[in-house]
């Protein structure tokens, strides 16, 4: 069996920001030499998301909006995490909603990914330094 462990590393300028990662994971999945295997891919900081969907940018801006009503980011008073020092309590929540990974099959040295399928990096609580893990493993 053939394994490959790599890390892509953000730092978004904003502090929410969405992240089109297919093509450097599907970089990753020809590095590794894998022809039919798994793909994980998952953000690594509790406060990101790694999640799949569509490549469209009313969409992007629509799951953006959504967020943001179910966990607004102000007043940050709302948020009994903050009363740590913090301030992203709101971000906590949406990482919670989005998801943390997700696994591709890998087919013929390829993500098998569906027609409009695409893997984003979602960050809620940017500009600093965050890694995500992308895990092949198979033959």
């Amino acid at each position: 069996m053939k394994s490959l462990t790599e890390y892509l590393v953000f730092t978004t300028k904003r502090r929410r920001e969405y992240i089109n990662i297919t093509d450097a994971v599907e970089k990753l999945v020809k590095q590794s030499g894998v022809r039919e295997g798994l793909c994980l891919v998952n953000a690594m900081h509790i406060t990101a998301s790694v999640y799949i969907n569509d490549a469209e940018s009313g969409l992007i801006q629509d799951f953006d909006d959504f967020l943001e009503r179910l966990a607004p980011h102000e007043p940050i008073s709302r948020y009994r995490h903050n009363r740590t020092g913090e301030d992203n309590g709101d971000a906590h929540l949406k990482r919670t909603l989005m998801g943390r990974e997700v696994v591709v099959a890998i087919t013929a040295g390829s993500l098998d990914l569906g027609p409009w399928e695409q893997i984003y990096y979602g960050e809620f609580d940017g500009m600093r330094s965050k890694r995500v893990l992308v895990k092949i493993i198979g033959e």
